[in-house]
């Protein structure tokens, strides 16, 4: 779940790359990185662990990363661990000349294909799935870059938002069911691919238009051109919905409508499914604002700010250990004890995990003096692992996986608990069950499809 930035044709491009993937440090916290070129022959790149602003500077910026075109990536590891070595983009020379690549999204099949590289001589320096891609590229025998695209992505399973850039330009390709999102925009004359369209508001571009999945853009001097890779019919579509249940920003507007508006309505449909009396509405801060605005306005009551959250705090639900996770939630948040004291509460978050964190605050706000603490969460119950790209846990950690409803709400020690239905979350992104469905739920339904034969092989057998 990484994010990706890339521009072509503007003088500042590496500044314009920080400050993309600064609007896109949500997606990824471990390390980030910029590739940049002046002539297409020489490229430059600098990367790090850490924050976007913890790993560049004016010097990096201005005197190491020159040229009118620029490829970013910040990581958010779900294959090849947190590595620094993993960073992101990757730069290497081919027989064809330099390439550099940066990818957002996990390929199903990497281990197969990484040991058939291996039985074949290829030495690899990380655990990550992006450089199965670049050994793929590299072998790679036809002559034009777009070709050895197609070639390479003829045998990828799973999710993958690419960019590459060579001595042309840079390319962006989106897998054929459009796992993650992909949009096209303009600085001034300038093309600008990114993850998703906040990147492009922090730079003042205009939104062209989301790359198709399937669809692969080459942008380079002469301008743009647009490619299928594939022919799929639209039921192919599988947009992840947890994108707009949590992942993106909410500011952003990504599969054709606002993050935003879509997680109001999720929280006025929990609302109409899962009423309850109490006495207020607050929402785990930042990303149960919205649905937790939507139950309030449906179920007639305030809305209140009872959690604060600290901004100095990453988003403890990417960490890469459970030991940080659990222990940032106190850092993370702290009650208001005067909106609280008293109040039968109820609380919106948007996901429950492992539950842990859920307990966690539950008992915030109880030592806080909450009379009754009420949880709604604005997405069915999450059942099963993501091979797609979001780092959830096994199955058998997927404390929903293995509890009830009820079960669930002893362990956070909720009064009451609800989740809101698979047709609730699929109505309210405006994709009705039985119409078509255009986003993937495979973490609710456990009904995957890309890669659905080496998925169902790695899934534990658990005892709900």
């Amino acid at each position: 779940m990484c994010g990706v930035f890339g521009i072509f044709g503007h003088p500042e491009a590496a500044n314009l790359t920080y400050l993309g993937l600064h609007a896109l440090q949500h997606r990824g916290q471990e390390s980030a990185g910029i590739v940049a070129t002046s002539d297409g022959e020489q490229f430059s790149r600098h990367l790090g662990r850490g924050l976007v602003a913890d790993v560049f500077d004016e010097t990096i910026l201005q005197e190491r990363l020159g040229g009118h075109r620029a490829i970013g990536h910040v990581r958010y590891s779900t294959a090849g661990g947190s590595h620094a070595q993993a960073a992101q983009p990757f730069a290497v020379t081919t027989a064809r000349g330099p390439l550099a690549i940066a990818h957002n999204g996990n390929l199903v099949n990497a281990d197969s294909l990484r040991a058939d590289l291996e039985r074949d001589g290829a030495i690899f320096s990380t655990q990550s799935d992006t450089e199965v891609v670049v050994h793929l590229m590299a072998r790679a025998r036809a002559p034009r870059l777009e070709d050895r695209i197609r070639e390479v992505a003829a045998q990828l399973e799973g999710a993958y938002t690419l960019l590459f850039m060579d001595q042309t330009g840079i390319i962006g390709v989106r897998d054929p069911e459009g796992f993650r999102p992909l949009i096209l925009g303009k600085v001034g004359d300038a093309w600008v691919l990114a993850s998703e369209t906040c990147a492009l508001d922090l730079v003042e571009g205009k939104l062209i238009r989301e790359i198709e999945p399937g669809e692969m853009i080459h942008i380079t001097q002469d301008g743009l051109r647009t490619e299928r890779l594939y022919h799929l019919p639209d039921a192919r579509r599988r947009a992840c919905i947890f994108e707009l249940v949590y992942f993106a920003r909410p500011d952003s507007r990504i599969f054709e409508q606002s993050v935003y508006e879509a997680r109001v309505k999720m929280g006025q449909r929990l609302a109409e499914e899962a009423p309850v009396d109490a006495d207020l509405v607050i929402p785990v801060p930042d990303s149960g604002v919205p649905a937790a605005l939507g139950y309030a306005e449906a179920s007639g009551l305030p809305f209140r700010h009872g959690l604060i959250r600290s901004h100095y705090v990453g988003r403890t639900f990417i960490e890469p250990k459970q030991s940080i996770r659990a222990f940032g939630v106190r850092l993370k948040l702290s009650a208001v004890r005067s909106v609280l004291e008293g109040k039968r509460v109820v609380v919106v978050d948007d996901s429950v995990v492992r539950g842990t964190t859920s307990r966690k605050i539950v008992g915030i706000l109880r030592n806080a003096g909450a009379k009754e603490v009420h949880l709604r969460v604005s997405s069915p119950p999450t059942r099963f692992p993501c091979f797609y790209g979001v780092d959830t846990p096994n199955r058998a950690e997927l404390i929903a996986a293995t509890h009830s409803v009820a079960d669930v709400a002893r362990y956070v020690t909720a009064d009451t608990l609800a989740y809101l239905s698979e047709e609730g979350l699929h109505t309210a992104v405006g994709d009705p069950l039985g119409e078509g469905r255009r986003y993937c739920n495979a973490c609710f339904t456990g009904e995957y499809s890309a890669g659905r034969s080496l998925i169902q092989s790695r899934l534990p057998v658990v005892r709900e």
